[in-house]
């Protein structure tokens, strides 16, 4: 029997909440890889430490868009820092948000501040921006670079927790919702951030290659291989973890068991058993095992990668949209399930959200015509090279 009650037959989460913790995952994993650089010292990374460094400012920008757009009232996001209440979990994410937004925008000031005071002695409306960037403090010395790289050092390792709780923050923000059988799991929030990770490495890979291709840059194979093998061990952990959250509920044997059991094999069979785990998982780890576990040509290897990062980016936004959306077709009846189709040019519809995912891309670019994201590249003049 097919019963559903009445206030359960639209879905009222939808495709914001969905891009919401995408957001939020590509900004945590790229802030992960740029540390990995300025913390652990991993020096082969350095060709995309400034840009993933970047890309995580950016992405954390646009990373309340979405929530923005859902609120009936937007503006009353603004209470949670004039009428503070810590015990409130969502209001918990806006002081998150908000001290990891600030320390981000230090990083990047402390990286990119030689290249900003170079930029702010030419003539123009930019270097003057630039200029008020630097505080009108044009000393640039070899110890003002040594303290740069200390500070930009401790920021970077402090980081780290503020990221994996940005982004923890949302898994637990469902996990801890008891009465929704699909969501209520501890292991919910360790599994977004595996899960982050992956889509931020995948994006920077996908964003490189891109970039290089357009450029005509050379791909650094030390650094793109060294991406890939962090990509696969990540996707490793993060599917292994979605996989013993699904035998953990099997194993239960709860009553809400066979009613999950039927929504995986009926109304999310497609999204989640095919697309997710069988097309976007199996078919990348295989690429990524090739990749490292043989030795390949650079153009096979990298072919491999870039279709291996652009699945894994699609296999991160399926595992949001089963859960988000997935989660909410169950009756709180237990008796059946209700159906959601996503609109096209609705507020929250899926124009609005391409548009949404698009605008930091081209923030991204203006970005790079300011302070330059690939220095390194730029200056050796490196000959074009095809992937």
């Amino acid at each position: 029997m097919n019963y559903v009650f009445p206030n359960e037959l639209h879905v009222t989460w939808t495709v914001m909440i969905v891009l919401y913790p995408y957001i939020t995952g590509l900004v945590a994993g790229a802030f992960i890889v740029s540390s990995l650089y300025h913390v652990f010292g991993r020096e082969e990374l350095k060709p995309i430490s400034r840009f993933s460094l970047a890309s995580a400012f950016v992405f954390l920008l646009f990373a309340t868009l979405p929530l923005l757009m859902h609120l009936g009232h937007p503006e009353r996001a603004f209470n949670i820092m004039l009428t503070p209440h810590f015990t409130s979990a969502m209001a918990g994410f806006g002081y998150i948000y908000t001290t990891y937004l600030i320390l981000v925008a230090l990083e990047i000031w402390f990286v990119m501040r030689c290249d900003l005071i170079k930029r702010a002695q030419e003539s123009g409306f930019l270097p003057w921006i630039c200029r008020i960037v630097v505080l009108f403090n044009y000393k640039d010395t070899p110890e003002t670079r040594e303290a740069d790289h200390r500070v930009t050092k401790f920021l970077a390792g402090l980081g780290i927790p503020l990221a994996c709780m940005l982004h923890g923050y949302v898994g637990f923000l469902f996990g801890s919702i008891k009465a929704n059988p699909w969501w209520a799991t501890p292991m919910m929030f360790i599994i977004f951030i595996f899960s982050a990770i992956v889509s931020g490495i995948s994006v920077l890979i996908f964003h490189y290659f891109i970039v290089s291709r357009i450029n005509g840059w050379k791909i650094d194979a030390a650094c793109v291989r060294s991406l890939a093998r962090y990509l696969w061990a990540f996707m490793m952990v993060a599917v292994a973890l979605e996989m013993m959250e699904l035998l953990s509920i099997a194993y239960e044997q709860t009553e809400a068991t066979d009613v999950l059991g039927l929504l995986i094999r009926t109304k999310l069979f497609w999204s989640y058993v095919v697309l997710q785990f069988m097309v976007c998982s199996l078919v990348p780890f295989i690429m990524l095992a090739v990749t490292a576990l043989f030795r390949l040509s650079d153009r096979v290897a990298y072919a491999l990668i870039w279709l291996s990062s652009c699945m894994l980016l699609a296999q991160v936004l399926l595992m949001r949209w089963n859960v988000v959306i997935g989660g909410q077709l169950v009756s709180k009846s237990m008796r059946g399930f209700t159906s959601y189709m996503p609109g096209v040019w609705e507020k929250e519809g899926l124009i609005t959200a391409a548009v949404i995912f698009t605008l930091p891309f081209g923030i991204l670019y203006v970005f790079h015509r300011i302070v330059s994201l690939f220095p390194d590249v730029e200056k050796e003049g490196i000959p074009p090279h095809g992937v």
